[in-house]
């Protein structure tokens, strides 16, 4: 069975339109889970916590996207472009 690690972090934005962090220093990492679903429960979970600060994102990332050279990336996972 193929693992699907997804990680939750987040953090306050300097514009809530774009991904870029405040400051790297204060990056709250969640945790990681071995399932979607988990993950987005927890995702859930935070941006409800800090729903009052509009500046503050939490982010699913699928990991083992990143561990599989094969599987193309979505035009969403390239934050430059």
């Amino acid at each position: 069975m193929t693992q699907r690690l997804h990680l939750v972090f987040g953090g306050e934005l300097v514009d809530p339109q774009k991904t870029e962090f405040r400051d790297l220093n204060d990056i709250h990492v969640v945790g990681m889970f071995p399932d979607y679903a988990s993950a987005y429960d927890a995702w859930k979970a935070e941006a409800q916590r800090t729903v009052d600060n509009a500046h503050m994102r939490y982010f699913i990332t699928h990991l083992h996207r990143l561990l599989d050279e094969a599987t193309p990336a979505s035009p969403t996972q390239a934050l430059g472009g």
